[in-house]
């Protein structure tokens, strides 16, 4: 659950402690954030907050489920709108590389959100800030469901069918047209660059209220860096049957 609040640097959506999908939300939205940044791929905004037991925040509309206090993720409202999921609304897009990267990115992490083959525009925002006139910047929001789907962190996310996984995800029919080979051998390199000890670092970022334990936590930073491993020599053959089927690869 997202609730709107006003900050003192303005305008915000805040997920917290009390949401229903539970605490291991917020640490896959902290990580995934973070390494989407890493990654090259802009993002919103955003910090962790501390939410004060004083503080009136709802996280629905019928007011009867408040955020409890502790860390939350908040990332600073810009102006934009979701993608309609047509595919003339891509050419509008000043950063039309950003669609191979975030392919690559949401295959990484596993992030089944944005998983077809439902044409489900959820989770595609296009800003209008820092974009050109009449144009828009396609940034990557919402990653809640990388890593396990929206269920609990546990360490089976380390396990070899999981990081071995070759299902695209982040791939939309109307992506594919745009879809760029050299754009994937660039984040494929990326992903080759991935450095273990900078992800334990990122990891143990994870507030220690977002009931996350040493033993998964060690999980996760394996997770990232063997899959980084796997899909940098792989990413390009897996995408290339329905991106560039034209090109024989051998």
């Amino acid at each position: 659950m997202v609730a709107r609040i006003v900050t003192d640097a303005g305008r915000a959506y805040i997920k917290a402690l009390g949401n229903p999908a539970g605490e291991h939300v917020l640490a896959c939205e902290w990580v995934g954030t973070n390494l989407a940044r890493w990654f090259g791929l802009p993002t919103l905004d955003f910090a962790i907050m501390r939410v004060d037991a004083s503080d009136e925040i709802w996280l629905d509309q019928e007011g009867r489920r408040k955020a409890r206090p502790g860390p939350a993720f908040v990332t600073r409202a810009v102006k934009g709108e979701q993608w309609s999921g047509k595919a003339q609304d891509l050419d509008l897009l000043d950063n039309p590389d950003d669609l191979s990267r975030l392919v690559v990115f949401d295959t990484w992490l596993r992030n089944l959100d944005r998983r077809p083959p439902s044409d489900d525009p959820r989770n595609i925002f296009f800003a209008g800030e820092g974009a050109s006139h009449g144009r828009f910047r396609l940034l990557a929001m919402d990653h809640t469901h990388c890593f396990t789907n929206g269920r609990a962190l546990t360490p089976a996310i380390a396990n070899i069918s999981n990081w071995q996984d070759e299902a695209i995800c982040g791939l939309f029919g109307a992506f594919v047209p745009k879809m760029k080979k050299q754009v994937v051998e660039s984040a494929a390199m990326k992903l080759a660059a991935v450095v273990k000890s900078e992800v334990a670092a990122l990891v143990e970022t994870i507030p220690r209220e977002w009931n996350v334990d040493a033993r998964t936590r060690r999980a996760t930073t394996e997770f990232v860096c063997s899959r980084a491993t796997y899909l940098s020599g792989k990413i390009v053959r897996l995408l290339a049957p329905k991106c560039w089927p034209q090109e024989a690869l051998f």
